[in-house]
Protein backbone atom coordinates (compact mmCIF):
# COMPACT_ATOMS: atom_id res chain seq x y z
CA UNK A 1 0.00 0.00 0.00
CA UNK A 2 1.20 3.52 -0.96
CA UNK A 3 0.21 6.70 0.89
CA UNK A 4 0.50 10.30 0.08
CA UNK A 5 2.29 12.14 2.88
CA UNK A 6 2.36 16.30 2.59
CA UNK A 7 5.28 18.44 2.06
CA UNK A 8 7.54 14.77 1.52
CA UNK A 9 6.40 12.42 -1.18
CA UNK A 10 5.12 8.70 -0.58
CA UNK A 11 5.13 6.50 1.80
CA UNK A 12 5.32 2.28 1.14
CA UNK A 13 3.80 0.42 3.70
CA UNK A 14 3.33 -3.01 3.23
CA UNK A 15 3.12 -6.77 5.10
CA UNK A 16 4.61 -9.84 2.76
CA UNK A 17 3.21 -12.86 3.59
CA UNK A 18 5.51 -15.87 2.01
CA UNK A 19 2.82 -18.73 2.86
CA UNK A 20 0.85 -19.04 0.03
CA UNK A 21 -0.26 -22.20 -0.66
CA UNK A 22 0.72 -22.27 -4.70
CA UNK A 23 3.59 -20.04 -4.74
CA UNK A 24 7.00 -21.03 -3.19
CA UNK A 25 8.32 -18.76 -0.73
CA UNK A 26 11.28 -17.99 -3.01
CA UNK A 27 9.52 -16.79 -5.75
CA UNK A 28 7.80 -14.52 -3.29
CA UNK A 29 10.50 -13.21 -1.85
CA UNK A 30 12.18 -12.43 -5.34
CA UNK A 31 8.84 -10.15 -5.94
CA UNK A 32 9.24 -8.72 -2.30
CA UNK A 33 12.63 -6.96 -3.41
CA UNK A 34 11.31 -6.30 -7.13
CA UNK A 35 8.88 -4.34 -5.44
CA UNK A 36 11.03 -2.66 -3.20
CA UNK A 37 13.85 -1.87 -6.03
CA UNK A 38 10.62 -0.37 -8.50
CA UNK A 39 9.56 1.97 -5.64
CA UNK A 40 13.27 3.27 -5.04
CA UNK A 41 13.82 4.08 -8.95
CA UNK A 42 10.80 5.66 -9.32
CA UNK A 43 10.75 8.02 -6.36
CA UNK A 44 14.30 8.30 -7.39
CA UNK A 45 13.54 9.60 -11.11
CA UNK A 46 10.81 12.61 -9.58
CA UNK A 47 11.60 15.76 -9.59
CA UNK A 48 12.80 17.12 -6.75
CA UNK A 49 11.36 20.23 -5.33
CA UNK A 50 13.18 23.48 -5.76
CA UNK A 51 16.31 23.91 -3.01
CA UNK A 52 16.75 20.08 -2.37
CA UNK A 53 19.66 18.16 -4.23
CA UNK A 54 18.24 14.66 -3.57
CA UNK A 55 15.81 12.14 -2.08
CA UNK A 56 16.24 10.50 0.91
CA UNK A 57 14.69 7.65 2.21
CA UNK A 58 13.83 6.71 5.75
CA UNK A 59 13.00 2.91 5.69
CA UNK A 60 12.04 0.27 8.65
CA UNK A 61 11.82 -3.22 8.71
CA UNK A 62 10.73 -6.04 10.59
CA UNK A 63 8.55 -8.87 11.12
CA UNK A 64 5.29 -7.09 12.10
CA UNK A 65 4.68 -3.21 11.81
CA UNK A 66 5.03 -3.13 15.71
CA UNK A 67 8.54 -4.51 15.67
CA UNK A 68 9.81 -2.43 12.74
CA UNK A 69 13.34 -1.32 13.26
CA UNK A 70 14.92 1.62 11.44
CA UNK A 71 16.94 -0.16 8.90
CA UNK A 72 19.46 1.65 5.99
CA UNK A 73 17.99 1.83 2.38
CA UNK A 74 20.95 0.04 1.70
CA UNK A 75 20.62 -3.00 3.67
CA UNK A 76 16.51 -3.49 2.91
CA UNK A 77 17.33 -6.32 0.23
CA UNK A 78 19.55 -8.03 2.36
CA UNK A 79 16.77 -7.38 5.81
CA UNK A 80 14.30 -9.30 3.24
CA UNK A 81 17.32 -12.00 2.18
CA UNK A 82 17.63 -12.54 6.12
CA UNK A 83 14.26 -13.15 7.07
CA UNK A 84 13.75 -15.55 4.34
CA UNK A 85 17.04 -17.69 5.49
CA UNK A 86 15.56 -17.43 8.85
CA UNK A 87 12.34 -19.35 7.59
CA UNK A 88 10.03 -16.74 8.44
CA UNK A 89 6.69 -16.58 7.30
CA UNK A 90 5.79 -12.88 6.53
CA UNK A 91 7.85 -9.49 7.15
CA UNK A 92 6.85 -5.68 7.35
CA UNK A 93 8.21 -2.84 4.81
CA UNK A 94 7.70 0.96 5.48
CA UNK A 95 9.92 3.27 3.01
CA UNK A 96 9.20 6.74 3.27
CA UNK A 97 10.61 8.78 0.52
CA UNK A 98 11.25 12.65 1.38
CA UNK A 99 13.56 15.25 -0.41
CA UNK A 100 17.41 16.53 1.41
CA UNK A 101 19.93 18.62 1.25
CA UNK A 102 23.85 17.41 1.10
CA UNK A 103 25.57 19.24 3.85
CA UNK A 104 28.71 21.03 2.95
CA UNK A 105 31.68 19.65 2.94
CA UNK A 106 34.15 20.82 5.76
CA UNK A 107 37.63 20.81 4.62
CA UNK A 108 40.29 21.39 6.70
CA UNK A 109 43.57 23.66 5.47
CA UNK A 110 47.23 21.09 6.29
Amino acid sequence: MIRAVSNQGLIMKKTYNLDHPKIKPARLVESAKHDVKKYLKRERNKALPSGFDYWEFDCKFGLTQESAAVVLVENMIESISQAESEGCTGFYIEILARSALKSERVRFSS
